[in-house]
């Protein structure tokens, strides 16, 4: 690919379930789940909405070109949307976010549950009253096209409807599955939607949130361990997997402690921790 045709996968939020900030986190980062994908100079597609999206929205700004572009929630929960009303580009006019979520288990639209979030009392204004102009979309087991990405978006195991993607562009591919619930019987079975996102994957983002011992006492809390990502790589000749969503009580030197076990197989794929600031270009 061409300089103006380069596919990179940027980190800008890398925790699950709630920010964290100290001393002991300050390498990988506390911000929760925001990923962008970008081709060349073209708009990045954001992956997830958490509070990583604000320090997102500052480097935007920065270009100096109206944002007019989309992001794809896996799914609702507060870690993954609670950064939208503090993205410096929604107070811009010029601004177009679309915005692609799954439709909710009681009915209402993805935009009606997430818009009902973003209100007093839970926020001192309602995001009406915001000057960009935002558009919910609401998606489910699906292929489509943002931009010159290519999207799958399929179902896949959590607490409450949550969406994996596969984006894919020029014959490279990423997967981002940030939460994944692991089966709770102890068996290491893989959902088809899964195995259908993931397959030959030149990146895997991926829920690596509890240790084994972890696991045990949390096993129906929505999410898995790192053992269980390695697993599913392995399964489906991923090229890199990053470890993603990590637990908010995680330190940076637990962080690398687990990592010189995941990545001491020669037989796997490539193993990193997602961090704040990185950035990969997908490839093998």
């Amino acid at each position: 690919m061409g300089d103006n045709d380069t596919f990179t996968v940027t980190f800008h939020g890398v925790r699950g379930s709630t920010p964290c900030h100290g001393p002991d986190t300050h390498r990988y980062g506390g911000n929760t789940s925001c990923v962008s994908l970008r081709v060349g100079d073209d708009t990045p597609l954001i992956l997830d909405l958490g509070t990583g999206v604000r320090y997102l929205g500052h480097q935007l700004r920065r270009e100096g070109r109206p944002f007019v572009g989309a992001a794809l929630l896996t799914h609702l929960h507060w870690d993954h949307v609670q950064g939208l009303p503090f993205f410096p580009p929604v107070l811009d006019p010029d601004t177009r976010l679309d915005i692609y979520a799954p439709t909710q288990e009681d009915g209402r639209a993805a935009g009606t549950a997430l818009f009902e979030m973003i209100k007093p009392p839970m926020f001192p204004i309602d995001i009406s009253a915001l000057p960009s102009t935002l558009a919910v979309h609401t998606v489910g087991d699906e292929d489509f096209s943002i931009g010159r990405f290519a999207v799958t978006s399929r179902f896949i195991p959590h607490i409450g409807p949550t969406l994996g993607y596969r984006i894919e562009h020029a014959g490279h591919s990423v997967a981002y599955l940030p939460d994944h619930q692991q089966p709770a019987d102890g068996t290491l079975d893989i959902a088809d939607a899964v195995a259908e996102l993931v397959e030959g994957v030149d990146v895997l983002i991926h829920d690596s949130q509890y240790t084994t011992d972890e696991f045990r006492h949390r096993a129906t809390w929505g999410h898995c361990t790192g053992d269980y990502a390695l697993h599913i790589a392995r399964t489906f000749d991923v090229g890199t997997l990053v470890m993603f969503h990590h637990d908010p009580s995680r330190t940076d030197d637990d962080l690398e402690s687990n990592l010189s076990c995941w990545a001491g197989d020669d037989c796997g794929p490539k193993v990193v921790l997602a961090r704040e600031g990185m950035t990969l270009t997908p490839s093998r």
